[in-house]
């Protein structure tokens, strides 16, 4: 079974940084791993939907971020380590969400959440303006 565990939120000020990992064990009942999935970050703020942040496709390492990230946040993955990372610089208070990592084997690279079948428990990342 696949499981994916975040780490690296916490609290930082306004303008400040963070870089996220989510760390991935285990793989699908055909073998598949880490290297072989399509790979995102979502997040949720209190009272709002989950939202699509950023995603890296498992062939060629294409990326894709959402329009209020686009210039500060970077996704990468270091497939030796079986690990994703989500570089956050000028982080703002509309920031503040958990933040999700998520594995999917049926698309190359997707924005699109139903699209993900593993998800990790979700790391905190607060933003104090």
């Amino acid at each position: 079974q696949v499981q994916l565990v975040e780490s690296g939120g916490g609290l930082v000020q306004a303008g400040g940084s963070l870089r996220l990992s989510c760390g991935a064990s285990g793989r699908t009942v055909s073998g598949r791993t880490f290297s072989s999935y399509a790979m995102a970050w979502f997040r949720q703020a209190p009272g709002k939907e989950r939202e699509f942040v950023a995603a890296i496709s498992w062939i060629g390492g294409s990326t894709e971020y959402a329009d209020s990230v686009k210039g500060r946040f970077t996704i990468s993955r270091d497939n030796a380590k079986n690990t994703l990372y989500l570089q956050m610089n000028s982080l703002k208070a509309e920031d503040t969400a958990v933040y999700y990592c998520a594995a999917s084997t049926v698309v190359i690279r997707s924005s699109r959440s139903d699209e993900y079948e593993y998800w990790g428990p979700g790391t905190q990342v607060t933003v104090s303006s």
